[in-house]
């Protein structure tokens, strides 16, 4: 594959990623794929490499029945996406900062005196950090990640939609997950669009964007 084709295929995905909110129900996709999706968005950055973002994967009725009662402005996107995927952030990310680095080692990207300086460096960091700090950089990650996890959906030719509308202070709860260990960032409905999204404009580039 050249590199003009390797361009061309990932504006095809930028371009033509939508926020869809009416799929086929008919439209299934296999735990082998989701999965496969999922790796692909974890491929995204995080601060230290944290990794902090956690998934629900809601698609089965009785899940997406107790989903509907958190998100009544969004049932279309609910009922009849393949999976409503929550995004979480993980307050206790840093309890797996040594198995990650270990790895690291273990694979030879890190030698293991440069890992243990490291750890000792992190271990202090967020030892002073404030839980609010922390928070902020989890959902930071988290929103990386999840626009991954879109544009790694719409590359494997299914289409999404990002949903802040639904009751975050219940969600973990509902489906049995510690609300103080799991930070809510975001719901996205996966599926096959039904009909065309509409399609949006963005402000010019000299509007957003200064160089000095």
């Amino acid at each position: 594959m050249t590199v003009n084709s390797v361009i061309k295929d990932y504006k095809e995905v930028i371009s033509s990623r939508r926020s869809v909110r009416v799929y086929d129900p008919a439209v299934k996709i296999s735990r082998e794929e989701m999965t496969e999706i999922l790796e692909e968005a974890t491929l995204a950055p995080s601060s230290v490499n944290l990794q902090p973002w956690r998934f629900l994967v809601i698609d089965s009725p009785e899940g997406k029945a107790a989903l509907e009662e958190l998100a009544p402005g969004n049932l279309h996107q609910v009922k009849t996406s393949s999976a409503v995927i929550a995004v979480f952030g993980d307050m206790n990310a840093f309890d797996n900062a040594d198995e990650i680095m270990s790895s690291a080692v273990e694979r030879g990207f890190m030698p293991q005196d440069v890992k243990e300086k490291i750890m000792a460096n992190y271990t202090d960091l967020f030892g002073r950090i404030s839980a609010g700090a922390f928070r902020e950089m989890i959902l930071i990650d988290c929103g990386l990640v999840s626009m991954q996890l879109m544009l790694s959906a719409r590359a494997h030719g299914y289409d999404t939609n990002p949903i802040g509308g639904y009751d975050k202070s219940r969600i973990a709860e509902a489906f049995g997950m510690d609300k103080e260990l799991y930070v809510p960032v975001m719901l996205i409905s996966i599926g096959k669009a039904a009909k065309e999204a509409r399609k949006t404009t963005r402000l010019p580039i000299d509007r957003v964007a200064q160089w000095k």
